[in-house]
């Protein structure tokens, strides 16, 4: 275990989840905690661990290739999370 306490799996684990919660951020244009709560809803909604889920969005990110049931889910919860367009905004 290194000094903190958080052996090298967790260490290796936070960093997946570090990362899935970036592409979250970029793909949803959403905060950071937000992105969190996307990971978790998915997480919570399909029956699997957030860290696999994690790993599975970083991979998909590499591949392009997720299982459905997680992808769906995160569509949802990116789309429950995205932020709001104000009508006429930008508009001349």
């Amino acid at each position: 275990m290194g000094r903190s306490g958080v052996g090298e799996e967790g260490v290796t684990s936070q960093a997946v989840v570090d990362q899935a919660i970036g592409m979250m951020v970029a793909l949803g244009r959403i905060a950071p905690d937000e992105g969190w709560t996307v990971l978790r809803e998915v997480s919570q909604h399909t029956n699997v661990r957030l860290r696999e889920v994690a790993e599975l969005v970083v991979l998909w990110g590499r591949s392009g290739e997720m299982p459905p049931q997680i992808g769906a889910e995160l569509e949802e919860a990116l789309d429950r999370h995205a932020p709001r367009q104000i009508t006429g905004a930008g508009a001349d």
